[in-house]
C-alpha cells in the first residue's frame, strides 16, 4: 500500500489518559483515509501507556508507533518533536494531524521546520479535493479550512507539493465517531533514540488546573451575548443554566469585554459544542458564533431584534427583553419541577 495515502495522528496523553482531541482527530483521519484509500496510523510517546492506547483501535486507528521511555512521561518540546520527526521520516504518511492544543501548537511547528513542509494552524475542517495551479492538477489534496482575518472569512489552504501535508485542528470541531469495541489497534514498539542532551529542562512538579466549565460535555448550554451581558442578565442566564442542569456559555464579545473568561466562549475562536439544547440569550448570531453551536439538536434564541441572524438558525425564537424572558423561563421551570 502507498504510505502517502495514510493519515497519521499525533496522540496526546494527559495524566496517562489519551486526550479527547486525539480521538476526535482519529475520527477525522478515518474519514480522510477512506477517501484516499489509505489507513489510519498514530504516533504516541509516554510511559506505561500500552493499555490506554488500545482504545485507539475503537476509533479507526490500525497502527500506533509507540515510544515508551520514563523520560517521556511528561511533555518536553525537543524530545517529543525529534521523535515525531523520526516516525514521519520512517513511515512517510501523506497527512499528519495535531491538536491545536498547547502541546500540539508546540510540537507541530518544530516538526514542520525540521521536515521543511507546510503547516496550517487552527483548522476547523479538513476535506480531500482537487486543486489546480496553472496547468498542473493535484488530485487527492488535503483542503485545510480555517478562519482568517479575525474570523471574518473562511480560508481554504492547500500545500499540494508539501509532503506530508500537516495541520493542527481545534478541539471540538471534528465530530467523534461512535467507538467500535470490536476494532483493535496494532501497537508497534519504537526504540527511544533521544539523547540526554536533548532534555534541556527538568520537570520537578506538574500542577494541573481544572477548567471552570466543561462546555464540550454539557448537554444543555445557556449562552449570553452582549445583549445579555450586564450583571443582572448574566445572573439570570447562570440561574437558568443551573435549574436546567446545564452550563453557562457566552459569545466572544462577552469574553473580550472581560465579563466572563474564555472557558465559557462558544464559537469559531472558542469552543465548538453539540448539546441537546442551546439557549442563545442576546446573541445576534454572527457567523463566527454560529460556527461553534450550529450542530446543537435544539436551539432557542432570545433577542429583542426580530431581524437578528440567530433566528434563521434557531428552532424556536422569542422576541423580547432577555431579562424578562429569562425570568419567566426560570419561574416556569421551577413551578413545573
Amino acid at each position: 500500500m502507498d504510505s502517502k495515502k495514510n493519515v497519521m495522528v499525533f496522540i496526546e496523553s494527559r495524566s496517562s489518559k489519551v486526550a479527547e482531541i486525539s480521538l476526535e482527530l482519529l475520527s477525522a483521519a478515518d474519514r480522510l483515509a477512506k477517501e484516499l484509500g489509505g489507513s489510519v496510523e498514530a504516533v504516541a510517546l509516554g510511559h506505561n501507556l500500552e493499555e490506554e492506547l488500545k482504545v485507539l483501535g475503537h476509533y479507526g486507528c490500525q497502527r500506533v508507533y509507540y515510544t515508551d521511555d520514563k523520560r517521556l512521561a511528561h511533555f518536553t518540546s525537543i524530545p517529543y518533536a525529534k521523535t515525531v520527526v523520526r516516525m514521519i521520516k520512517q513511515y512517510q504518511p501523506g497527512i499528519v494531524l495535531f491538536g491545536a492544543t498547547t502541546m500540539g501548537r508546540d510540537v507541530a511547528p518544530r516538526v514542520a521546520s525540521a521536515l521543511k513542509c507546510g503547516l496550517t494552524a487552527d483548522c476547523t475542517d479538513l476535506q480531500i479535493g482537487e486543486h489546480k495551479i496553472k496547468d498542473v492538477t493535484y488530485e487527492n489534496t488535503l483542503m485545510q479550512i480555517r478562519p482568517a482575518f479575525g474570523g471574518n472569512i473562511i480560508a481554504t489552504i492547500v500545500s499540494p507539493e508539501s509532503v506530508p501535508s500537516m495541520a493542527t485542528v481545534r478541539e471540538g470541531v471534528m465530530k467523534m465517531m461512535l467507538p467500535d469495541a470490536n476494532k483493535t489497534v496494532e501497537i508497534i514498539p519504537e526504540t527511544c533514540m533521544i539523547e540526554e542532551d536533548d532534555f534541556l529542562t527538568e520537570i520537578l512538579e506538574v500542577v494541573r488546573e481544572e477548567k471552570q466549565v466543561n462546555l464540550k460535555a454539557a448537554q444543555i448550554i445557556v449562552s449570553a451575548g452582549m445583549g445579555a451581558s450586564d450583571a443582572e442578565a448574566i445572573a439570570l442566564a447562570k440561574d437558568l443554566a443551573k435549574v436546567l442542569g446545564g452550563e453557562l456559555g457566552c459569545s466572544r464579545p462577552v469574553v473580550d469585554s472581560g465579563i466572563l473568561d474564555k472557558d465559557h466562549q462558544v464559537g469559531q475562536t472558542g469552543i465548538t459544542v453539540r448539546p441537546n439544547l442551546y439557549i442563545a440569550c442576546g446573541i445576534s448570531g454572527q457567523i463566527q458564533h454560529r460556527a461553534g453551536m450550529s450542530e446543537a439538536k435544539r436551539i432557542i434564541a432570545i433577542n429583542k431584534d426580530p431581524l437578528a441572524p440567530i433566528f434563521a438558525l434557531a428552532h424556536y425564537g422569542i422576541v423580547g427583553d432577555v431579562k424578562d424572558v429569562l425570568g419567566k423561563m426560570i419561574k416556569a421551570y421551577k413551578t413545573k419541577a
